[in-house]
C-alpha cells in the first residue's frame, strides 16, 4: 500500500495544507521510508529513529531542520496509527538537537529604500519594482506573493488579503508606494497575457503564467547586485526588514505579529532582539558615558 500518497491526499483534502508544505512533508517522509529499509515502517522503534536523527545531524543538518523532519515523521506515524492500525508512534518523545539561535538578517532602511527604488521602464523591471515594493510594504512570505490574485488587492481600502501558513487568511496594509507600483504594473500586465488571458495572478512571467518563487528569487538577487546592495538578498530578508523597521518605529509587537501572520507571538519576539541591537548601537554612539575610551 502507498501510505505516503494516501497521507499527502489527507494533508491536501482534509487538512487543507499548501502545496509547499505538502512538498516538505513528502521530502521528509521519503527520506524516512528510504532509511527504514529493509526493516519497514511498521517495525521501526525509537532506537532506530534516534539513529536516523544522529545520521542527519552528522551530515550537517541543523537543529531546526531536524525538528521539522521529526514533526513530519511524527504526523505521518500518527496518521498510520489512526488509519492503518500501526501499533505505536516511534517518534513520540524524540527531540532534535539544539542549535544556536541565529537572528534574522534585515537590511537597513537606507539599504531597503535603495533596493526597491527601481527606475528602469521596461515591463519586467516595472513588475519587479511592484514585487519589491509589496514585499517591503506588507511583509509577505514568498509563497503568499506568488499565489496572490488580483481580487485580493483592495486599493480603495489600502489592503491586501493573503492566505498564509495553515491556509489562514489575513488582511495586511498596502503602502502608497507599493499601491502605486502595483497599479502601474497592472496597466502593463495585459501585454503579457496574449497566451493566457484568463490568468488571475497579480505577478506573471514573460510567458503570461503565474510567476514562480524561483524566478522571483533570481530577479531579486539580480536587482540587489544592480542596485549596489552588498548583501545576499533573498525574499524573506525583505519580510525581516519590514518587521524590524515597523517594530523600531512603533514598538507594537502584537501588531507586527498580526501583520506577519505568526500564530505564536514568541516567533515575532525574535525581532525585539534586532530592535535591541539597533538601540544599543544608537546608545553607544550617542551617550557620553557609553563611549569606549
Amino acid at each position: 500500500m502507498d501510505y505516503l500518497s494516501e497521507y499527502l491526499d489527507f494533508l491536501h483534502f482534509e487538512r487543507g495544507l499548501s502545496d509547499n508544505t505538502r512538498n516538505n512533508y513528502e521530502r521528509d517522509i521519503q527520506q524516512l521510508i528510504a532509511l527504514s529499509q529493509p526493516t519497514g515502517l511498521a517495525n521501526l522503534q525509537i532506537t532506530q529513529i534516534r539513529k536516523y536523527v544522529a545520521m542527519l545531524h552528522s551530515k550537517g543538518l541543523g537543529g531546526r531542520s531536524i525538528a521539522r523532519v521529526l514533526s513530519s515523521w511524527r504526523g505521518f506515524f500518527d496518521y498510520l496509527v489512526q488509519r492503518h492500525q500501526f501499533k505505536c508512534n516511534p517518534v513520540i518523545g524524540m527531540r532534535a538537537p539544539k542549535s544556536p539561535k541565529s537572528l534574522p538578517h534585515a537590511l537597513s532602511i537606507e539599504q531597503t529604500t535603495k533596493l526597491v527604488d527601481i527606475h528602469d521602464d521596461d515591463i519586467l523591471s516595472q513588475r519587479d519594482h511592484a514585487i519589491l515594493e509589496l514585499f517591503y510594504s506588507s511583509g509577505l512570505r514568498l509563497s503568499e506573493l506568488v499565489n496572490l490574485n488580483i481580487e485580493q488587492l483592495d486599493f480603495a481600502e489600502g489592503t491586501v488579503t493573503v492566505t498564509g501558513k495553515g491556509n489562514k487568511t489575513r488582511i495586511v496594509p498596502l503602502g502608497t508606494h507599493a499601491a502605486s507600483a502595483i497599479q502601474n504594473w497592472l496597466g502593463l500586465r495585459t501585454q503579457l497575457l496574449t497566451r493566457n488571458p484568463a490568468e488571475k495572478a497579480v505577478f506573471i512571467s514573460k510567458q503570461g503564467r503565474r510567476i514562480s518563487g524561483r524566478n522571483i528569487e533570481y530577479r531579486l538577487k539580480t536587482w540587489s547586485i544592480k542596485q549596489g546592495i552588498n548583501s545576499s538578498v533573498h525574499p524573506h530578508m525583505l519580510r525581516h526588514s519590514f518587521a524590524t523597521h515597523v517594530l523600531q518605529s512603533s514598538g507594537d509587537l502584537r501588531a507586527v505579529q498580526e501583520m506577519l501572520g505568526h500564530a505564536n507571538i514568541s516567533t515575532t519576539q525574535v525581532y525585539t532582539h534586532l530592535d535591541y541591537q539597533h538601540l544599543t548601537k544608537v546608545y553607544d554612539a550617542a551617550h557620553p558615558r557609553a563611549k569606549k575610551k
